[in-house]
C-alpha cells in the first residue's frame, strides 16, 4: 500500500550555509536559464549595426514547428585557452560610427577605440574598404574568423598597405569584446547574490541538507 512521508522542507534563507551551497550548485546545473546570452547577443547586433557589420543569419528550428532567424555568432567558455567568440557577416563603412557608438555604449572606451580605428582607415580609402568574415575550424575565437578585407573602387586603386590587417585587428578585437561581455554576464548571473534572488523569487524549498524538493 502506498504510504505518506512527512518532509521538512526550508527555503533558503532558513538553509545552513553548506546547506546554502548545496541549493546554488543545484540551481546553477538545473535551473539556470540556457538562454542566458540573450540580451548580450541583442546589444552586440545593435553595436554591430552602428559599426558597420551586417551579421549573417541562420534558421534554427523552432519547438512548435516552424523556423527563425537567428544571427551567426558563437563562443565557447568559460574555461579553457582556447574559448572565445566569433561571428560571420558583413563590414562596410558605416556613417557617423564613432558618434553613434559614443550616444549608445557613452563609458565603453574599447568601443570607442574599435569605430575610430574603423574610421581612420576608411577616410584613409575614400570609405571604400568592405569585409567578407566567415568562421573556420571547430573552435570558437577570434582567430578562426576567415577576413577578407577588399577595396570597392571605381578607378581600381588598390587599398593602403595597412587597410586590411587595421580592418581585420578591429574586428577581431570587436569578437573579443563580444567575449569579455558574455564571461562578466555568465559569471554576474552565477553569482551568489542573483542565485539567491532567483531560488527565492521560485519559491524553490530544500531538505534541510540542501536537495531540491517540492
Amino acid at each position: 500500500m502506498p504510504e505518506i512521508i512527512a518532509t521538512t522542507v526550508y527555503r533558503l534563507e532558513e538553509l545552513s550555509e553548506a546547506a546554502k551551497e548545496k541549493a546554488r550548485a543545484w540551481y546553477r546545473e538545473a535551473a539556470f536559464d540556457h538562454d542566458w546570452f540573450e540580451f548580450v547577443y541583442d546589444d552586440f547586433e545593435r553595436i554591430c549595426e552602428i559599426l558597420g557589420v551586417e551579421l549573417k543569419t541562420r534558421a534554427v528550428r523552432l519547438m512548435g514547428g516552424g523556423t527563425r532567424q537567428e544571427p551567426c555568432i558563437w563562443f565557447s567558455g568559460f574555461w579553457s585557452q582556447g574559448d572565445g567568440a566569433c561571428f560571420e557577416g558583413r563590414y562596410g563603412h558605416a556613417r557617423g560610427a564613432p558618434a553613434r557608438i559614443r550616444e549608445h555604449a557613452p563609458k565603453d572606451s574599447e568601443l570607442h577605440r574599435l569605430a575610430d580605428a574603423l574610421q581612420a582607415i576608411q577616410r584613409r580609402n575614400f570609405y571604400q574598404l568592405h569585409a567578407a568574415i566567415s568562421h573556420r575550424d571547430r573552435y570558437y575565437h577570434e582567430y578562426t574568423m576567415a577576413i577578407a578585407v577588399e577595396r570597392d573602387s571605381p578607378t581600381w586603386q588598390d587599398m593602403t598597405a595597412d587597410a586590411e590587417e587595421a580592418v581585420t585587428e578591429a574586428l577581431r578585437d570587436l569578437a573579443g569584446w563580444l567575449y569579455r561581455q558574455l564571461e562578466r554576464e555568465y559569471e554576474y548571473l552565477r553569482s551568489d547574490g542573483v542565485v539567491d534572488e532567483a531560488i527565492l523569487a521560485n519559491e524553490y524549498t530544500f531538505t534541510a541538507g540542501g536537495r531540491r524538493f517540492g
